[in-house]
């Protein structure tokens, strides 16, 4: 996925760990070994998703509190400030991408352009999608090898005790772009549709907004080379609907 106008990233991050627990001093500049890239630990990948979520709040036009768009991102996730043991946090960003992601941290964020297209239970449906990802684990791997590009290239090293330093702004830019540039297959995509279905489902929102939200992306084709299959996907949600009504 890439961070271009009508470019919709349903992205989400890795598994939740306590960020304030994590000692970010300890990072090296002697290179990192192959074996080490390897095991980094689930606390040095949050720790970095931390760190990456801060950078994009303060990179982007982050809409105040008082303003017709977060007020009404407000409204839309009324009662979603924890799910499914996720503590989150919503900002929206004033740009036109038409682009949503999240972070196990808590972190989502959502674009203007986005809600632009979009009718408030679309933008559950996105969120609810995100999600999916990070529940079911597709995101962990996403952030991990975004953090192994982004510090192989600038000579970083994991400390070996756990530990992440605070990463460079440089090194940030290049962390959050890996992550949100990321690409899921087109089996973990359908199990976060389905995940998202299910959300929509579990809290009486109309799960048929998913599948519009899908047509919607069809139609644009500026987001067919990042979301291929977008009419297909709808009509996987509309059999879903059908059968339940059986």
């Amino acid at each position: 996925m890439t961070i271009l106008r009508s470019t919709l990233c349903l992205a989400a991050c890795l598994m939740a760990a306590n960020a304030s627990a994590i000692d970010l001093k300890g990072l090296t500049s002697t290179g990192m070994k192959a074996g080490k890239a390897l095991t980094l630990s689930d606390a040095e990948v949050s720790a970095a998703a931390d760190q990456a979520c801060t950078y994009m709040d303060k990179d982007n036009p982050v809409v105040a509190g008082n303003d017709p768009y977060a007020q009404r991102l407000a409204k839309i996730t009324q009662g979603l400030s924890n799910e499914d043991g996720l503590n989150l946090n919503f900002k929206v960003y004033r740009t036109a991408d038409v682009n949503a992601w999240a972070m196990a941290n808590g972190c989502v964020r959502v674009y203007t352009g986005l809600m632009d297209m979009a009718s408030d239970d679309e933008v559950r449906g996105v969120i609810g999608h995100e999600i999916g990802h990070v529940k079911l684990g597709h995101s962990k791997t996403k952030m991990r090898t975004a953090l192994l590009a982004s510090a192989g290239r600038e000579g970083l090293a994991a400390s070996g005790n756990g530990n992440l330093t605070q990463l460079s702004q440089g090194q940030l830019g290049e962390l959050a772009e890996g992550f949100i540039n990321a690409q899921f297959s087109q089996k973990e995509e359908s199990a976060a549709d389905e995940y998202g279905y299910q959300f929509m489902k579990r809290h009486s929102y109309d799960p048929a907004a998913l599948a519009s939200m899908f047509r919607k992306l069809s139609s644009d084709g500026g987001l067919m080379s990042s979301h291929p299959g977008s009419e297909a996907r709808a009509a996987r949600i509309d059999a879903m609907i059908k059968k339940d009504k059986k």
